[in-house]
């Protein structure tokens, strides 16, 4: 009569209160240490071996912020899309990010559109692939 024993009911948490715990720290601090990361390598990009001045410093903090402002609204709205969106999104941003990253380098216009094209469609299809596993 085991296989008779009455189970305990499974409670699932509602996903506005799992969403708010997850905001907290991780969702913070990665989208300021990846702006970090990303100001500092267009900054170091475009100044392109020259001397390190006041407009550089500024164009690296503007492109950090902008890279961490929209990876933080992509965390905060990202859940609430469809994992096709979602995944889309990711790519989406990945490709622009990667694409503007190599047209600083002046190579061809061509070039940056290929490279970010590419990077674009292998985090979009990561990401989707991680969504559609991990789906409740």
């Amino acid at each position: 009569m085991a296989h008779a024993a009455p189970t305990a009911p499974r409670r699932h948490r509602p996903m506005a209160s799992a969403h708010a715990h997850d905001i907290s720290k991780s969702a913070l601090a990665r989208p300021l240490l990846l702006g970090l990361v990303y100001g500092v390598w267009a900054a170091f990009i475009k100044r392109q071996m020259g001397p390190v001045d006041a407009g550089n410093v500024f164009y690296g903090i503007l492109c950090g912020v902008i890279f961490a402002g929209i990876m933080f609204a992509l965390a905060r709205v990202g859940p609430r899309l469809k994992r096709e969106v979602h995944a889309a999104a990711y790519g989406v941003f990945i490709g622009i990010a990667v694409g503007y990253l190599h047209s600083l380098t002046n190579q061809s216009v061509l070039r940056a559109t290929v490279v970010g094209l590419f990077s674009g469609l292998g985090v979009g299809i990561v990401a989707f692939y991680r969504y559609y596993t991990r789906e409740d």
